[in-house]
């Protein structure tokens, strides 16, 4: 990290008196000629702007703080709009003896207004006049803003008069929290004087408590419309969670109850201890910091901290990588834990509000709105605890002194009674967070209420997460508090490691509750046969604490199971329970989602891995709550199906008892289900019994039985209509649009497919792939528009016409392709990717699987598939799969002969081929913004 500079003076970067001599000189150089004059000014104010900025711009760059650059922007801005007025007015439009109706104030409002400017903010102006506007004051501010335009600023403004001020103030709170923030630069000092008496006498006077809820009902909203988490992986700096907005709110709302001379004599207010002071300025610079580097960078008022930008910043604030934790993902930690202390000195602000204005039974502090009288307090059965107005509250700091495991008890008892914390309690918990020992840690007592908190807590995640907001999970269990507001550096996750991993409990506690029946049917059954829950929640909590570490992040993650479960008092079997779910915690849906589960090799592989029952049941919930956890789309219909399939093929096996053949009972579990499946399918379709006594087994355990109709009367339509026929439809709730096509088998007909796919701008998320013994193909593609949608979900005709080119596909009319952009390519365009080819004869009986891993775009499957086809392989099935910005495609291969790759050298020539194919579609990525480099994506899962 650069060393932080010194304050630099204002007049050092902008001499104020030298820039109005310049200024007067070029007028009177010009006198007589206007057009010369407003040239010439236009040019000195330019230029003084220009190295104001630029001197601003170097000084952040070598360790200037995030407020002292506002600042000195501010100062610099303020130095040539005042020049430009004394300009105006003077060489201009000058009133020798103005009268009463001609004086003019200016004053700076807004952000501009509290002087934390940005480097390409809006500047807001009010141009304050004492009554109705006169030509003189006309002609002085539209002069001033064809100016204040011509030198680049984007100017928001008024031109009021004080009564009209007071007016709109009472009626609109956005007005009147910009008339709180007014600040004047120059003009009638007596006007500004008079609307600063007058707005609180008659505006603020009685009115604190309507204005306070306005205040927090806005940034509720605003939230929602920005992502209501603060762990948002693609951070908004100015508008969203934890961000500076949320800084302003909290300002606004002291300076409104307390008013001061100066924007930041709030932080001297009493509202605010020295502790609390000193975080806010540290989150207030750090945040201006990096808004002012997404503005230099992007020479515009970007403020989302996307993932090519994420990087450069990262480098411009002195970041570098550290062991295996790359510079990125260091920056965006201390974002994240930044905005983290955001949410916590709201808390803190809160209860000190609650001081002075009570609340009546609330439910968070969302719903601040002073009461009448002293909030009722109930006392409770636990010393030291009390109901505070609904909340849970504490007689004092001496709670947790007296005995640190009440730091533990505190949320189990918030837990049990459904209760929020109070702001005063959650405060104090924070300010006693070094109570938490390794005493504390290891006490039996604290141990067992958490556990029970986890595993049996009504609503966990809830709960779970106000430990974590203060501080208290991460100190209590060391392994969690590693990979708090951990981010990894992909498109793959939506959240921080810690706001993931939460939230995947919670997914597990609404299954249990039977929330998701409908999405999960499978999960919400089993979930009442598992055994240890303790040991599913212990888990799933600690899942990915071993990202990062030392030997892989299975590896490292069971040895902090290992850790976590010894010092919390949980016994040795159990401990090795929880510890192999989170090594194996991405077994599941490798298998599932990488390997043909209807191969009775692929299903007897994985049960040899799971071993028993209990593991398989844990494990399907593990893996659900995890995939659904990752992020908004992630979870599809998909790829439930796929690990019921896997689910079910298992436990088939287990139940053939421990010395069955696994692929035998698997076998024998797919003609069974195929059995029943095909006389179900002629029995209502009689004319369906050629194709279902041509269907492969495993076909008929993979879709339901009126999905098994649609496609036998598909295959007869091809027949008639020249050899193949196609139909899409869109499922409600799918993110993709399923299309089925039914076509004679040939070598290559799958690339040649997803060819027809890419042309019309599809990107298949899934595959299926299945062939009768008579030579007819079925394919099943899922397909998504350039936008993520599913294919056809707002035009119907579109996926009619992508279900005619795969028609005329299969009977081997050629496509053509040109590549498109989609909305997400833009934004891979942040990473650097690297692609692998694995080769596998040892996962199948009867098949190579080649496994393709790259950057994800259209055409990539044709690419892919095109490759195989020119070595001389046909695909027996395909496994497509994406995690953000990198695609994992798995193909099962046969050979002419219609057995394995084994031969060295072909083998080598096919990994070459497909890397080289990977390699031109890394070449060929989307650039990323001028001057910004790639970053290595993280491939943590």
């Amino acid at each position: 990290m650069p060393r932080r500079l010194r304050p630099t003076p204002l007049e050092h970067v902008v001499d104020g008196h030298a820039l109005r001599a310049r200024l007067s000189a070029a007028a009177l150089d010009s006198l007589g000629d206007e057009i010369a004059q407003r040239a010439r000014a236009i040019e000195i104010l330019k230029q003084a702007l220009f190295r104001g900025r630029m001197i601003a711009k170097e000084r952040l760059e070598n360790g200037a703080g995030g407020l002292e650059t506002s600042r000195l922007l501010s100062g610099v801005t303020d130095e040539v709009i005042t020049a430009l007025y004394d300009f105006t007015t003077v060489h201009v439009f000058r009133a020798r003896n103005p009268t009463e109706g001609e004086r003019l104030c200016l004053l700076a409002v807004g952000g501009y207004g509290r002087r934390t400017l940005a480097p390409y903010s809006d500047i807001d102006l009010l141009f304050l006049r004492p009554y109705k506007t006169t030509p003189h004051a006309e002609s002085v501010i539209e002069f001033m803003l064809y100016a204040l335009w011509d030198l680049g600023f984007k100017v928001g403004h008024a031109s009021r008069t004080v009564d009209e001020c007071v007016k709109l103030s009472r009626e609109d709170f956005t007005i009147r929290t910009t008339i709180l923030e007014a600040r004047r630069l120059t003009g009638d000092e007596r006007l500004a004087v008079d609307l600063k008496k007058r707005f609180q006498d008659e505006v603020m006077k009685g009115t604190g408590a309507q204005f306070v809820a306005a205040k927090l009902k806005e940034r509720d909203d605003r939230q929602a419309r920005a992502g209501a988490s603060r762990y948002m992986v693609e951070p908004n700096v100015k508008e969203g969670k934890g961000g500076l907005r949320d800084l302003h709110t909290l300002m606004w709302i002291a300076e409104y109850l307390h008013p001061v001379d100066r924007p930041e004599d709030v932080f001297k207010l009493a509202v605010f201890d020295r502790r609390e002071a000193k975080a806010f300025i540290r989150a207030f610079d750090f945040l201006h910091a990096v808004r002012a580097h997404l503005h230099f960078t992007t020479g515009r008022p970007e403020e989302r901290l996307t993932f090519d930008l994420q990087p450069e910043i990262a480098r411009r604030m002195g970041y570098g990588d550290r062991g295996d934790a790359p510079a990125v993902e260091r920056f965006m930690r201390r974002y994240f834990l930044i905005a983290k202390e955001v949410g916590a000195l709201t808390r803190a602000f809160s209860a000190k509000l609650e001081a002075d204005n009570f609340k009546h039974e609330p439910k968070g502090i969302s719903r601040f709105l002073p009461g009448g009288g002293r909030p009722k307090r109930k006392a409770l059965d636990v010393e030291g605890f009390y109901e505070d107005g609904g909340r849970l509250n504490i007689d004092g700091p001496e709670v947790f002194e007296a005995d640190p495991v009440n730091l533990i008890r505190l949320f189990k008892i918030a837990d049990e009674r459904d209760l929020d914390l109070h702001p005063d309690a959650f405060t104090a918990v924070t300010r006693s967070l070094g109570l938490i020992t390794s005493r504390v840690r290891r006490d039996e007592d604290a141990c067992q209420a958490f556990l029970h908190l986890l595993a049996r807590g009504k609503r966990s995640y809830r709960t779970l997460t106000l430990m974590n907001d203060a501080g208290v999970l991460g100190r209590f269990i060391p392994e969690f508090g590693r990979i708090v507001a951990q981010m990894q550096f992909n498109m793959y996750h939506s959240y921080t490691v810690d706001e993931h991993t939460l939230r995947a409990v919670g997914v597990i506690g609404d299954i249990a509750a039977g929330r998701l029946a409908d999405d999960h049917p499978l999960a919400v059954s089993i979930m009442p046969l598992i055994e240890d829950r303790e040991a599913l929640f212990l888990a799933m909590l600690l899942h990915d604490t071993g990202k990062g570490g030392v030997g892989g992040q299975e590896k490292a993650g069971a040895r902090s199971a290992r850790s976590a479960c010894e010092r919390l008092g949980v016994d040795r079997l159990k401990v090795e329970l929880v510890a192999w779910l989170v090594e194996n915690h991405l077994v599941m849906s490798d298998f599932a989602q990488k390997r043909d589960v209807s191969d009775p090799g692929t299903v007897a592989a994985f049960a040899r891995i799971v071993e028993n029952p209990e593991r398989l049941r844990l494990l399907l919930v593990i893996t659900v709550a995890d995939i659904r956890a990752v992020g908004p789309g992630v979870w599809n219909g998909w790829k439930g199906q796929l690990l019921r399939e896997l689910y079910n093929a298992t436990e088939a096996v287990f139940r053939g008892g421990r010395g069955s053949d696994a692929a035998a009972s698997v076998q024998r579990h797919q003609e069974a289900v195929a059995e029943a499946a095909r006389e179900a399918l002629i029995a209502g379709d009689p004319a369906a019994k050629g194709w279902a006594s041509a269907m492969e087994d495993a076909y008929f355990s993979a879709f339901k039985s009126e999905e098994l109709k649609d496609h036998a009367a598909l295959a007869r339509r091809a027949a008639i209509q020249g050899g193949a026929a196609a139909e899409g439809q869109v499922t409600p709730g799918s993110n993709a649009a399923e299309i089925v096509i039914a076509a004679k088998d040939r070598r290559g007909l799958f690339a040649d497919l997803a060819l027809a796919i890419s042309s019309l701008g599809g990107n298949v998320v899934g595959a299926r792939v299945f062939t009768s013994r008579q030579g007819q193909a079925l394919d099943v593609f899922y397909v998504q528009d350039v936008t993520g949608a599913p294919m056809g979900c707002e035009n119907p005709r579109a996926l009619r016409r992508m279900a005619d080119a795969l028609e005329a596909a299969g009977r081997g009319e050629t496509a053509s392709f040109e590549p498109r952009r989609g909305a997400e390519q833009s934004r891979t365009a942040a990473f650097s990717i690297a692609p692998s080819v694995v080769i596998d004869n040892e996962s199948s009986d009867d098949a190579t699987v080649v496994e393709a891993s790259g950057r994800d775009r259209p055409g990539l499957l044709h690419a892919l598939a095109q490759t195989l086809a020119q070595n001389g392989l046909s695909i027996q099935s395909a496994h497509i799969d994406g995690y953000g910005e990198r695609a994992v495609d798995a193909f099962y291969v046969q050979t002419a002969e219609n057995g394995k790759l084994t031969e060295t050298r072909k083998i080598t020539t096919l990994k070459a081929d497909l890397l080289s194919a990977l390699e031109a579609n890394e070449a060929g990525a989307p650039n990323t913004r001028p001057g910004l480099k790639r970053a290595r994506a993280s491939v943590a899962r």
